[in-house]
């Protein structure tokens, strides 16, 4: 698959985020929040993902997302802050000078056009693939607009062999009289596997409509059991014979078709009581199939109907019952549809993510389940601080961004779900980050691969070293929930991550040093194996000093404790 742009979307999808992430402090030192393993982090999902990459990679079992449309009144445009010169793009992404040109255009007129959709779904899908579990899975909603394109581009990213089915959601239950031609009532729900040999559909939970289907004409003592058709369509040899029936009625296969057991599996099958002529002993044989032997479930088919997982008007209504008579999201999904796409495709303990999280439906639907089920899902939602209109509800209500709906999505669910289920101890809290602006960044006409680097600041504020230290311990493989603890040497405090020490700020000294061997010696609780360092806060020689203890220390206890320097 090709189109104007692919290029650079594959350039993009490796360079290196512009931005660092910090921490909501208040948001999450609430007791709610403290202990929680849920995260919402508000940024454009592509910088997100690529902070995500290294620490969560191969970590989410399945993946949501409802991303613009592109119908041409969503109001999806491209959008990109990136400022190569032509010249630029062209050396990067290798590709002529005309067609950087035209891809700048593009870039720089906000265009909606395919290739320009295309450009901007490509990276985010890329690197969401890394993210998945290998017997993880993907569920993407689309409509008519790009899903022809969608379903290309999913097959190159996923492979066409992972590729697991199109689901048809019903997403209104009546017809729209305005429509040109059809009444469109259905979107799409397309669902790609990393690996499908590892992939795992769960079956659906059996219903009381379904086993209703069971009876027990014949009083058999194996239970329940429905009847099923005898015949095969094609016509095989083996399945051609003359069945007579306990009333003596006789009974051949039509032309063009067979039996589809054969003669003596059907004998077989008649001396257990398994064959049903009906009850009055002469119809068309029929197979019984009991109950107690089907599977403990029902296989999902790929219709889903309004009645059984929801609607569009639900879901305005499920938002409207959270925010006193009022939706402020023009396009929710209904919670049961999320429920059943969570129920397909986790275990009790999975990650969960949504990239373009919108509303906060998938939250919503994740720690609804946990509470029904007992199960202790983690949800990682995306999104952009995009602005709301002005003169709509939403902005009068003082919801000033699209991530403020958000926020108050899952917050007011929790309540919600907190009522339902008083005794439920799962988690209904979240952490709150955010990307903010590289303090020192170099601009993209000066840029090179060479020089995709960790961000390079220094005399830091206390917010940009908070957003340093969050920014390096996550690209270092850390959780973004995983404690950082404060460590002191002498007079000095570091910062002790997963077995990785960080020596960030200024005011290292030899008596520091010192105490840091001492630690390492003393105290068996304190034992990293990485000690990283911020070069411009430490002079050279006490990074000389730092190094040959460390390699003098490694020599005399036989351990592999590493010195990373960073600029």
């Amino acid at each position: 698959m090709n189109w104007l742009g692919k290029s650079y979307a594959k350039l993009l999808r490796n360079l290196p985020p512009k931005t660092l992430l910090c921490e909501d402090k208040t948001h999450n030192a609430k007791p709610e929040n403290a202990n929680s393993q849920n995260l919402l982090i508000q940024g454009d999902n592509l910088e997100v993902l690529k902070h995500l990459k290294n620490a969560y990679e191969g970590s989410v079992k399945m993946i949501y997302i409802d991303p613009p449309y592109n119908t041409g009144s969503d109001g999806f445009v491209y959008q990109d802050d990136r400022k190569f010169t032509p010249e630029q793009l062209s050396e990067l992404a290798h590709i002529s000078l005309d067609e950087a040109e035209r891809i700048l255009k593009f870039t720089a007129k906000g265009s909606n056009s395919h290739s320009a959709w295309l450009t901007f779904i490509y990276p985010r899908l890329y690197i969401a693939r890394d993210l998945l579990k290998e017997d993880g899975i993907i569920f993407i909603s689309i409509d008519d607009n790009e899903v022809a394109q969608l379903k290309l581009l999913c097959d190159e990213v996923f492979g066409e062999g992972n590729f697991i089915s199109s689901i048809a959601w019903e997403k209104k239950f009546s017809p729209q009289n305005d429509a040109k031609f059809f009444s469109n009532n259905h979107e799409y729900i397309l669902c790609y596997a990393k690996l499908a040999d590892r992939c795992e559909i769960k079956l659906l939970p059996r219903t009381e409509e379904a086993n209703s289907r069971y009876r027990n004409l014949d009083n058999d003592p194996r239970g329940v059991w429905t009847s099923d058709n005898l015949l095969r369509k094609d016509r095989q040899e083996s399945g051609i014979y003359t069945i007579i029936t306990p009333n003596g009625t006789k009974h051949n296969p039509p032309s063009a078709r067979s039996w589809r057991v054969s003669k003596a599996k059907f004998d077989e099958m008649l001396a257990d009581n398994r064959i049903w002529f009906g009850e009055s002993g002469g119809n068309v044989p029929r197979i019984k199939r009991f109950l107690s032997e089907v599977q403990n479930g029902i296989k999902v088919i790929s219709i889903w109907k309004h009645d059984e997982v929801g609607h569009n008007q639900e879901a305005s209504q499920e938002l409207r019952k959270l925010f006193e008579g009022e939706t402020y999201f023009d396009t929710p999904k209904p919670i049961r549809l999320l429920k059943k796409i969570l129920m397909l495709s986790t275990d009790e303990n999975d990650l969960v993510m949504d990239f373009f999280a919108g509303s906060a439906s998938t939250a919503h639907a994740v720690m609804k389940l946990n509470a029904e089920d007992g199960g202790n899902r983690q949800f990682i939602l995306v999104q952009l601080p995009e602005k709301t209109d002005e003169k709509s509800e939403a902005f009068k209500a003082g919801y000033k961004t699209i991530f403020d709906i958000t926020k108050a999505r899952i917050e007011k669910s929790a309540v919600k779900i907190r009522q339902g289920f008083p005794d439920t101890q799962c988690d209904l809290g979240f952490k709150i980050y955010q990307t903010t602006n590289n303090f020192r960044q170099h601009s993209d006409e000066k840029f090179s691969l060479e020089q995709a680097t960790l961000p390079f600041v220094e005399n830091l504020t206390e917010s940009q070293y908070h957003s340093l230290l969050t920014t390096w311990a996550l690209n270092d493989g850390a959780l973004l929930t995983d404690p950082i603890s404060d460590v002191k040497l002498g007079n000095y405090t570091a910062h002790l991550c997963d077995k990785r020490l960080y020596l960030l700020q200024t005011g290292f000294t030899s008596e520091d040093l010192l105490a840091f061997i001492q630690k390492l010696d003393n105290d068996n609780n304190f034992n990293p194996n990485r000690v990283i360092v911020f070069g411009e806060n430490i002079p050279s020689h006490l990074q000389q000093e730092l190094n040959q203890a460390i390699n003098t220390y490694n020599n005399k206890k036989n351990i592999a404790l590493s010195l990373i320097i960073r600029n």
